[in-house]
């Protein structure tokens, strides 16, 4: 299973930045950093921590988002209640990858999460990408705006998908039970759907604490 995302979020209010964190937590794959509440924190813990990504508020006490945007090299989406046109072309201008305002609900993080996840998978495809890969990748950081490869699908992967009911969620050895499978087959072919929007993924703890992968149809 490859390690979990690494989240670091910068907000200088500590209530909202906790509870933040609690949802990125929620999300399989990803894993909340100690937040941040100052622009010269973020960059020591960006400097020691090494996150694969940063939510970012503009407004903190000691500098703007946008110009602490500017002197990152990390992945970052912006979370802010500044929702002016001018911030909005400032920060995807300076590699914001994605812009979320302020207040947004628990799924709507989430969705933005799977999607960077999503677009992650895309580019960490063995070879050099073609202009399709880009675009998908590209189209994957868009909630909901997910187009499905022109690929034919293998049997197995077919297999794989009919397996799944709407309205359940599996884990990755119970569509290898399903289908016939081995688990680390299933798991392979559920994270290929995954990249496609075909599958979602969610996070669930079990009675050891354990959090565990729950694979199913996207809603509709």
């Amino acid at each position: 299973m490859p390690e979990d995302f690494r989240v670091l979020i910068v907000d200088d209010d500590f209530h909202v930045a906790k509870l933040h964190a609690a949802y990125v937590d929620s999300v399989a794959g990803f894993m909340a950093l100690a937040p941040v509440g100052t622009a010269s924190l973020a960059l020591q813990s960006i400097h020691s921590l090494r996150p694969d990504l940063v939510l970012l508020d503009v407004y903190l006490p000691d500098a703007s988002g946008l110009d602490l945007l500017q002197q990152l090299d990390v992945d970052t989406i912006m979370l802010t209640a500044a929702s002016d046109a001018v911030s909005v072309r400032v920060a995807f201008r300076r590699g914001a990858l994605g812009y979320l305002l302020k207040p947004f609900t628990s799924e709507a993080l989430s969705q933005q999460l799977r999607s960077y996840a999503r677009y992650r998978r895309l580019l960490a495809q063995p070879g050099a990408l073609d202009q399709e890969a880009v675009e998908r990748a590209k189209r994957a950081l868009i909630p909901g705006d997910v187009t499905p490869s022109s690929k034919p699908r293998s049997a197995t992967e077919a297999a794989v998908l009919e397996s799944l009911v709407p309205g359940e969620q599996y884990s990755a050895a119970e569509v290898a039970g399903r289908v016939g499978v081995s688990r680390a087959t299933a798991q392979r072919y559920l994270s290929s759907l995954a990249d496609d929007g075909a599958v979602d993924i969610q996070l669930r703890y079990g009675t050891t604490g354990r959090p565990e992968h729950r694979y199913g149809l996207p809603a509709t």
